[in-house]
């Protein structure tokens, strides 16, 4: 297939390039580098052996999208490019919608005018809100978002399933993301955030480094067996595996269809830390400080729907995870 994949150089989108190329899948990239550098489109060419076709630019231009898709047979739109920081989302809510949303809904008169009806949509178990039960499967009901970041998943879902129900030529994957750690083992490519890493393991990864003093753990009073939060903890090349999975259910004209990718096992901020000090001989100083707002309990998946409709299932434990962070760093 050629594939058209947005956000091309962010953390999930370069290692599913990698695992598209894997089998054998044409890629064109796009990205507004707002959050990253084109040098990983050179750092993918280091693991694949060949350099995929990419372009700067916005997915909100939309003439400029045009200009560059025209004439191209793109087969199917992973769509990764937003803004993430859920932070950033609660100080620069109008920012978060407009790119957000706005460039979705620029992204999707452009694929209709080149007659690309296949998406395959990065979203995010933050639509579940507080889930209603747990292990969390598709039928949970989608609950209150507690972040704007959250809330433009939950609406370009909303989107999404009208513009199939409206017009049903479309083939719509929702992939709902747990928490992807992790980096490609071979350490050529990882999460590098700008600034003040937003989450758990990139923190862990700069303490280990000496570029932070020490972790900072939101609460410890939770109603878990250690009083630390739980999270479905996901390698990022499982979860990118799972997109080349996902190709199954457009080629089987899904319409549209939902799956959570997860590894239905939670565990608390605290075991991700002694793992991580355990597998890379590190210690990780940390301080307790109060609960963030809107935090949760517990969060993990059943992924048992995307293991019986597209034969994909996690494999990879959470000390590769965390091995594999930490080389990542290192290399960095």
């Amino acid at each position: 297939m050629n594939i058209l994949i947005t956000g091309a150089t962010g953390f999930i989108a370069s290692h599913t390039i990698v695992e598209l190329h894997k089998a054998g899948h044409n890629i064109i990239g796009i990205d507004n580098l707002s959050n990253s550098s084109e040098e990983i489109i050179d750092k993918i060419a280091m693991i694949t052996g060949e350099k995929i076709e990419f372009h700067k630019v916005d997915i909100c231009d939309c003439q400029t999208l045009k200009t560059i898709l025209s004439g191209k047979q793109i087969d199917c739109c992973m769509h990764f490019a937003g803004l993430k920081a859920v932070g950033e989302s609660v100080a620069k809510p109008i920012e978060y919608y407009d790119n957000n949303i706005g460039g979705t809904i620029t992204l999707l008169k452009v694929l209709k005018e080149i007659d690309c009806k296949n998406i395959i949509f990065s979203s995010s178990a933050t639509v579940y809100g507080t889930p209603e039960f747990i292990p969390i499967t598709e039928d949970c009901p989608k609950g209150i978002c507690t972040n704007p970041y959250g809330w433009t998943k939950s609406m370009i879902e909303q989107i999404l399933f009208d513009l199939q129900h409206a017009d049903n030529s479309w083939n719509i994957v929702v992939l709902r993301y747990f928490n992807p750690i992790g980096a490609h083992p071979s350490g050529i490519i990882g999460e590098n955030p700008n600034g003040i890493p937003n989450n758990l393991m990139p923190y862990i990864t700069q303490v280990a480094f000496g570029k932070r003093e020490k972790l900072f753990v939101y609460g410890n009073d939770y109603d878990t067996h250690d009083g630390t939060g739980v999270r479905d903890y996901i390698h990022v090349v499982d979860l990118a595996k799972g997109h080349v999975k996902a190709l199954k259910a457009l080629e089987d004209n899904c319409g549209l269809d939902i799956f959570n990718l997860g590894t239905g096992h939670g565990y608390s901020v605290l075991e991700v830390v002694k793992t991580f000090e355990k597998v890379n001989g590190v210690k990780i100083p940390y301080e307790i400080v109060a609960r963030r707002p809107g935090d949760i309990a517990i969060c993990y998946a059943s992924s048992d729907k995307a293991s019986k409709k597209l034969g994909w299932q996690a494999e990879l434990s959470l000390e590769d995870m965390c091995r594999d962070s930490w080389n990542f760093q290192k290399r960095g």
